[in-house]
């Protein structure tokens, strides 16, 4: 008897996400030249032509990547946003959920990287770099406004919320890469540690 439609759509889905898993940590490693199709082929122990009816290049298994990334941070942090909870309470909450991210999931720690690379190396494909102009900006506009609005009531220091936004995520990112490098070796300080980077001024 052959197997349902159904089996086979949650073979492939787990075809693909098994790609997925092993082609961010080759990439994170190596970079995008130096990964090889059959190298991504190799440790998801498939062949190269089973690799090619789930992705049609690494060029697409990259792409795939950073689209990912970028969906689930975007939504997210407009999710977080949208939180009936006080603007404090929001960054906190950011810290937290990024933080045990880092320290619970190796892919979390490893998609900060890939999206380092890409924005900064000079061999990153057209259609990822469109992708990355279209959407870096969104956790910072976010984190900008959260910043807004905790000046707003007092709860947050003065300055410009769009540079404590990017001292936000520098130091989330600067920790996920040192996580990414040096793996179990990460203390990151305390979620209520960071968020007194950001009181406001006596």
């Amino acid at each position: 008897m052959g197997r349902s439609a159904e089996t086979n759509q949650r073979m492939r889905d787990e075809r693909r996400e098994n790609i997925l898993s092993v082609a961010l940590q080759l990439f994170a490693a190596r970079g995008l030249a130096a990964t090889k199709i059959g190298d991504i082929a190799r440790r998801a122990r498939m062949s190269q032509g089973l690799l090619y009816h789930c992705f049609r290049s690494k060029e697409a298994i990259y792409l795939e990547l950073i689209r990912r990334a970028f969906e689930r941070m975007n939504a997210a942090a407009r999710g977080l946003e949208q939180l009936p909870i006080s603007p404090r309470k929001k960054i906190v909450r950011a810290l937290e959920a990024l933080l045990q991210g880092l320290a619970q999931q190796e892919d979390s720690a490893l998609t900060h990287l890939l999206l380092a690379q890409a924005s900064a190396s000079e061999v990153t494909p057209r259609p990822v770099r469109v992708l990355i102009e279209e959407e870096r900006s969104v956790p910072y506009d976010v984190m900008a406004r959260i910043f807004r609005a905790g000046q707003k009531d007092g709860s947050v220091r003065g300055g410009d919320p769009a540079e404590l936004a990017l001292l936000f995520w520098v130091i989330v990112r600067g920790l996920a890469i040192h996580k990414a490098a040096w793996g179990g070796g990460l203390r990151a300080p305390a979620p209520a540690s960071l968020s007194r980077i950001f009181p406001a001024e006596e």
